[in-house]
């Protein structure tokens, strides 16, 4: 079986997210989409919120397990679970950047490769900063977030799975 892990703190997980989850499940058996805590960031959403939200968007998706990282690294967390890859989506070169030292130190521990995935174009401009920025100032981020997300970040509860494949 070939498994992949698609880690992000996802606070919250947005089109742009889902849009590479789901075009990384379709290389891959399996992916594990892995809900981090980076322990110097401010979230706006626990992680049970998160994991909650990303369980409801991917719902309807086979293949994909959300569960939280843990604390660690992901070379170990990776290799426990089987996982002979990292997918990473990547918006703009800023990102490879960012990403490169970390997927060769991956590979390096463990022996992981990582698989870049570039960021349909739609959304190359989409944070998950920048959406509870324009959410928290009033600013419609319906067509960015799932509805699942959407309703979190208006305050409401969520009944509805969102569509896996993000609106065009």
């Amino acid at each position: 079986m070939r498994r992949a892990v698609c880690p992000g703190s996802f606070d919250p997980i947005h089109n742009g997210h889902l849009e590479v989850i789901a075009r990384a499940s379709g290389l891959f058996d399996e992916v594990i989409v892995a809900v981090s805590t980076n322990y110097a960031k401010k979230y706006r959403f626990t992680l049970a919120e998160r994991l909650d939200m990303a369980r409801t968007t991917l719902s309807a998706l086979s293949g994909i397990i959300v569960e939280p990282m843990g604390d660690g690294l992901l070379s170990d967390f990776c290799h426990e679970r089987g996982a002979s890859a990292i997918v990473k989506g990547l918006r703009s070169s800023s990102d490879f950047d960012y990403e490169l030292p970390m997927a060769t130190m991956n590979r390096q521990l463990s022996g992981v490769e990582t698989v870049f995935l570039p960021g349909e174009s739609r959304y190359l401009h989409l944070s998950s900063t920048l959406i509870k920025e324009v959410a928290n100032l009033g600013g419609d981020v319906n067509d960015y977030v799932p509805r699942a997300v959407f309703r979190r970040l208006r305050g409401g509860p969520d009944t509805h799975p969102t569509p896996v494949v993000p609106r065009k």
